[in-house]
C-alpha cells in the first residue's frame, strides 16, 4: 500500500507537462514520477539531474550505467526501481539472465562477469553502499581503467540511485505492471 499515493489522471496542465517531459516517446508516466509530481517544485528540480544520469552526456556506457543502477537498487532492497530498469534496459544493454541474477543475489566474483571493468563497477557500488567510501586499493584499480570524469559519474550515479531507492521504498511505490521482482531472477541451481 503506497504511503504517498501517486497522482492519477486527469492531471493539471502543469503536472501533465512535467510528467510528459520525463517519459520517453509519450509513454505513460511511471508511478515513481507520478508520486514525485505531488511536489512539483522538487520534481522540476530533480528532472535535470535525472535526465543527465540517464542521458548521453554521462561518461559511462549504458551498460555500465545499468550495472551500477541495478546493483545499487538491489543492495538498497528497492525492487520497484530495479524492476523498472531491468524491464526497460537489461535486454537493450545485453545483461544476461545470470548477470541480472548476480546483481541481486551474487557478486563480482560470479562466473558471469568476465570483464574486469564490470567487476570493478560492482565492487565500487558494494563499497559505496557498505562504507560510503572506496578504499585506496580499489580506487587505484578503478583509476587504472576509468577516467576521472567516469569516476565522478560513477560516484554520483550510485548516490542518485540510493536517493531514488530510499524514496521509492519508504513511500511504498507500487510495482509497475510487467516489471520483474527479485525472486524472478533467482540463481539457477546446478
Amino acid at each position: 500500500m503506497p504511503r504517498i499515493v501517486p497522482l492519477e489522471p486527469p492531471y493539471t496542465d502543469e503536472v501533465g507537462a512535467q510528467l510528459a517531459s520525463m517519459m520517453p516517446g509519450g509513454a505513460p508516466p511511471i508511478g515513481l514520477f507520478r508520486m514525485f509530481a505531488r511536489n512539483l517544485p522538487m520534481t522540476s528540480a530533480m528532472h535535470g539531474w535525472g535526465r543527465y544520469e540517464l542521458g548521453r552526456q554521462l561518461t559511462l556506457t549504458m551498460r555500465a550505467r545499468e550495472i551500477v543502477i541495478d546493483r545499487t537498487c538491489a543492495l538498497c532492497g528497492c525492487e520497484y526501481e530495479w524492476g523498472v530498469h531491468v524491464m526497460t534496459y537489461a535486454e537493450r544493454v545485453g545483461l544476461t539472465r545470470e548477470q541480472t541474477a548476480s546483481l541481486v543475489h551474487g557478486g563480482p566474483a560470479d562466473e558471469c562477469w568476465t570483464s574486469e571493468r564490470e567487476r570493478l563497477l560492482i565492487l565500487a557500488v558494494d563499497a559505496l553502499h557498505e562504507y560510503s567510501d572506496i578504499d585506496d586499493a580499489l580506487w587505484a584499480r578503478l583509476a587504472s581503467v576509468f577516467s576521472d570524469l567516469q569516476l565522478l559519474d560513477l560516484l554520483l550515479l550510485c548516490g542518485w540511485y540510493h536517493a531514488i531507492s530510499f524514496a521509492a521504498r519508504a513511500a511504498r511505490v507500487p510495482h509497475e505492471p510487467g516489471a520483474p521482482r527479485f525472486a524472478d531472477v533467482l540463481p539457477r541451481v546446478r
